[in-house]
């Protein structure tokens, strides 16, 4: 098993070094749920990868995750942007909703068509579980909007006497917070270089003010949080449709040079991953 591993993570570390020399940055790879509990360690592994040469300013994030922690996600972006001035996310397969989040925060992100983020309903911890906040705001949106109606069922009035207004209070901080940290990244690095208008015909050549870049950042933070446009959490949204909500995905579906660099690494790795039942993954020049 030893000379298995050894042989893997050789061909891995290969595979790696192609990518760093495609994009002319330090690759990572993630894999796992985005728990308060990986902070240190994700913080150690950055700070590793940083120490090794050669290191440049340009940080190739390959993310595979279901989601997690919305507050976890904004401590990762400051230990990456600590250490990097561009950061630019690969999506293989998934990130889905706190992942989503996190790759607001890129540069650029790149998927192809197979790949998939969803929609940014963010997870809280009620005490026995993590639950998506916005259905649960949803639902209880509903209620009050029965009750107002004189529409409410007796049932439906226990369950509205019973709620616990604290827990309440955490999942609409957990909206709000979600919505500021989207509005801030996009504005920030992914519409950094967004210095003129290419689609709209009435401002096409024009210069971006930083008011129409807070509009289009608050713009896609609300569809990409609009239950009742994805009508489930779990709903797979890939480039095409993230394209149609303006948020320019780099889709590499016809690259003919970058798309086997990434499947030849990310498919190995996974598979990897699977064969040994491992929760969470890091991966990078020199730490396997």
């Amino acid at each position: 098993m030893k000379v298995f591993d050894e042989t893997i993570e050789q061909i891995l570390s290969e595979r790696l070094v192609a990518l760093e020399e495609h994009f002319d940055g330090d690759v990572i790879f993630y894999y796992g749920e985005i728990h308060p509990s990986i902070i240190k360690t994700f913080r150690d592994f950055i700070e590793r990868r940083a120490t090794i040469e050669p290191h440049r300013e340009r940080l190739i994030f390959f993310l595979n995750t279901p989601g997690g922690s919305a507050e976890t996600v904004e401590k990762i972006v400051e230990v990456v942007r600590f250490h990097y001035r561009e950061v630019f996310f690969v999506v293989p397969d998934i990130a889905m909703s706190a992942g989503t989040i996190l790759c607001m925060s890129g540069n650029r992100i790149y998927m192809d068509y197979s790949s998939s983020l969803g929609p940014i309903d963010p997870q809280v911890f009620n005490g026995q579980q993590w639950v998506p906040a916005l259905g649960y705001l949803d639902k209880v949106d509903q209620l009050l909007e029965k009750a107002r109606a004189n529409q409410l069922t007796n049932a439906e009035f226990l369950i509205l006497q019973s709620l616990d207004l604290a827990i309440l209070s955490r999942y609409e901080q957990a909206r709000d917070l979600t919505v500021t940290l989207l509005k801030k990244w996009l504005v920030e690095h992914k519409f950094r270089d967004w210095t003129t208008h290419g689609t709209d015909r009435m401002k096409k050549g024009q210069s971006v003010t930083t008011e129409e870049k807070q509009e289009r950042a608050e713009e896609i933070a609300r569809s990409l949080g609009n239950n009742k446009l994805w009508h489930s959490h779990g709903r797979m949204i890939g480039p095409g449709t993230l394209n149609g909500l303006r948020l320019q995905i780099d889709d590499y579906s016809t690259d003919d040079r970058l798309r086997p660099l990434v499947r030849a690494y990310n498919d190995l790795l996974a598979e990897f991953i699977a064969k040994n039942g491992t929760r969470h993954f890091l991966h990078s020049r020199g730490f396997f």
